[in-house]
């Protein structure tokens, strides 16, 4: 398989000059494309942070990321915008989906922003809300949705552009088990058939155990 993402000594750190914490310390990563890959790690170790950098959300603080052969620090904030918005897709353990809009309204914002018209995205929207068994849910919004379908509402928006990669923060964090399995098997299914690379953080087993790989953030670094 190709590479798709390259991390090089890639540093991360916050505050003053009296007082820096270090979260990434000279992390080095390679993701071939269509891996899926689990980061594990205890709570406050920067697995969030790690995949804010890969997506381009936070620059790193030195070092540099590479994606496709691209150079992110070599990118504007226009280019970068652009970057997340049609080779990136992002789903956060809290689904951060528009309350007053439909399932089907903020499924169609990534296609929009995209610059394809009303039709055009409404279409890619029904098409993804379907196949994520959401086909009867497409004008109701947040509110009247249960939380795994909420779940999918967010993931069918972040792969309705069908991006290179999916980055997801604790996607499962607060569903239920049954729930949770559910989405595990949703994102299985679109590694599968549409060769998305899948790179999420963790702190469920069950999930972890479905990766091609598991690697572990501690110290600052990934080991096996």
């Amino acid at each position: 398989m190709s590479e798709l993402i390259r991390a090089e000594g890639v540093c991360k750190s916050y505050g003053s000059a009296d007082r820096i914490v270090s979260v990434l310390d000279d992390l080095s990563l390679t993701v071939t494309a269509g891996e899926k890959l689990v980061i594990v790690g205890q709570s406050g170790v920067g697995k969030s942070t790690l995949l804010h950098v890969l997506g381009a959300l936070d620059p790193p603080t030195s070092g540099r990321i590479v994606f496709d052969g691209a150079d992110l620090a070599t990118m504007d904030e226009r280019a970068l915008a652009a970057f997340r918005n049609r080779r990136i897709g992002f789903v956060f353990q809290f689904h951060h989906l528009l309350p007053d809009f439909t399932a089907l309204e903020n499924v169609m914002m990534p296609a929009l922003i995209a610059g394809d018209g009303h039709d055009r995205a409404a279409s890619r929207a029904r098409a993804i809300l379907s196949q994520v068994g959401l086909e009867e849910r497409l004008e109701h919004k947040p509110g009247e949705l249960s939380g795994g379908e909420q779940q999918r509402v967010a993931i069918a928006r972040a792969v309705v552009l069908e991006p290179q990669a999916v980055l997801a923060d604790e996607p499962t964090g607060n569903l239920d088990p049954a729930t949770s399995d559910g989405v595990h098997a949703l994102l299985e299914d679109l590694n599968r058939r549409l060769g998305i690379t899948l790179i999420v953080v963790t702190h469920n087993d069950r999930l972890a155990a479905l990766a091609d790989r598991c690697l572990r953030l501690e110290g600052g670094r990934l080991r096996d």
